[in-house]
């Protein structure tokens, strides 16, 4: 089968799908296709902020960074994110719908690399052109309106798909969204998701308060599971 992932550098959930995406599609036997968009294309598509981040409260935009760092702890990812965060990514975008595909995750995970991990800016020129150099890359491909239009066209695609940010994955049509949604992926694909890392050291005897509203349909789901996490761990429920 075959597995379309759309993704920008600028975006953390897509980098930690960018970790896993390869392995996946191994296990499934899958066909994978790297597809450069442009987030903030996305969003203006859509009619969404420019920064969803800015659009929470205090202290939801608090635990969605948490959340985030425990996802890059569990794939042992690093992840640091850039004082100017969001930065800018059209011209890496641009190079990379210029690049072969053959080439492409290898210069996906480069990107990533340096903005994520090093805290380069990848809109700077004297950064981003040496990076194209290393893959064998003429970087005035950057400034081509093919590399222009190319990556308007991707974005539109990702659109079509009903993707409304990234990492959007696309299996057969159906559209999955975070890497979060992995096991869904990997389910639809026929494989068998090979589940989190267990945690290094657990305590038991210690309890969960579980808050809880029955209007909540996320609340409802985790009111069936909560109990049998908590007795898998030694853990009473509040």
């Amino acid at each position: 089968m075959r597995l379309d992932f759309y993704y920008d550098i600028v975006c953390p959930y897509a980098y930690l799908a960018s970790t896993q995406i390869e392995a996946l599609a191994k296990r499934c036997g899958a066909d994978l296709y790297w597809h450069p968009v442009l987030l903030g294309g996305i969003f203006r598509s859509i009619g969404g902020s420019q920064i969803p981040m800015q659009q929470m409260s205090p202290p939801r935009a608090r635990f969605n960074i948490l959340d985030l760092q425990r996802w890059a702890d569990i794939w042992d990812c690093k992840l640091n994110f850039p004082d100017e965060h969001p930065r800018r990514t059209v011209a890496a975008m641009r190079l990379l719908v210029a690049t072969p595909h053959d080439k492409r995750p290898a210069l996906t995970r480069r990107l990533y690399r340096a903005y994520w991990e090093e805290g380069l800016d990848v809109a700077d020129r004297s950064i981003l052109d040496p990076i194209a150099k290393e893959f064998g890359l003429e970087p005035s491909v950057i400034d081509s309106e093919t590399a222009r239009e190319t990556l308007f066209a991707t974005t539109a695609e990702a659109v079509e798909h009903g993707a409304f940010g990234v990492p959007a994955m696309v299996v057969d049509g159906r559209l999955f969204w975070g890497q979060d949604r992995l096991q869904f992926v990997e389910e639809v694909l026929g494989g068998t998701w090979p589940g989190l890392p267990a945690p290094g050291h657990v305590t038991s005897g210690q309890t969960v308060r579980f808050f809880h509203d029955f209007s909540s349909p996320f609340s409802y789901l985790a009111s069936t599971q909560v109990e049998r996490m908590a007795a898998d761990n030694g853990a009473t429920v509040d």
